[in-house]
């Protein structure tokens, strides 16, 4: 993904929820079982809330029991990238939107999925748009 979306903070502002805001722009985190999609079954589409990029498709979703939206792979490979997080004492892997550089969550090698991984994702990073 080449096309970068660059806005200024007070474009972000205007465009994002301050919850949205403080998770994608700030690299917040929601509280555990409190995110919109954390219980989400219905099949569709997982975008980025800030620029609307595809990120997660519902087939690869399932309940970590994490308490957050937990998927085994992104839709395409290139639709995030990984950044090594040192924050809060801990050695960690950011997930972020590779257009528009909003953090999503964090990427873990414990999942079920054929790599082992587990995509921990804020639900307020997500948008979701369900299957026609």
């Amino acid at each position: 993904m080449t096309d970068k979306l660059n806005l200024t903070e007070d474009q972000w502002r205007e465009k994002l929820t301050p919850e949205q805001y403080h998770v994608l722009r700030e690299g917040g985190t929601e509280r555990a079982f409190t995110g919109k999609y954390e219980k989400n079954k219905l099949t569709g589409m997982y975008h980025c809330a800030g620029c609307g990029t595809p990120l997660f498709a519902s087939d690869t979703k399932y309940n970590s029991g994490s308490g957050w939206p937990s998927y085994t792979a992104p839709v395409a490979g290139e639709a995030v990238d990984e950044v090594r997080d040192v924050s809060h004492g801990m050695v960690r892997t950011e997930v972020r939107c590779a257009k528009c550089e909003g953090h999503l969550g964090h990427v873990f090698p414990d999942g079920p999925g054929p790599d082992g991984l587990r995509y921990c994702i804020n639900s307020a990073s997500l948008a979701f748009k369900p299957a026609e």
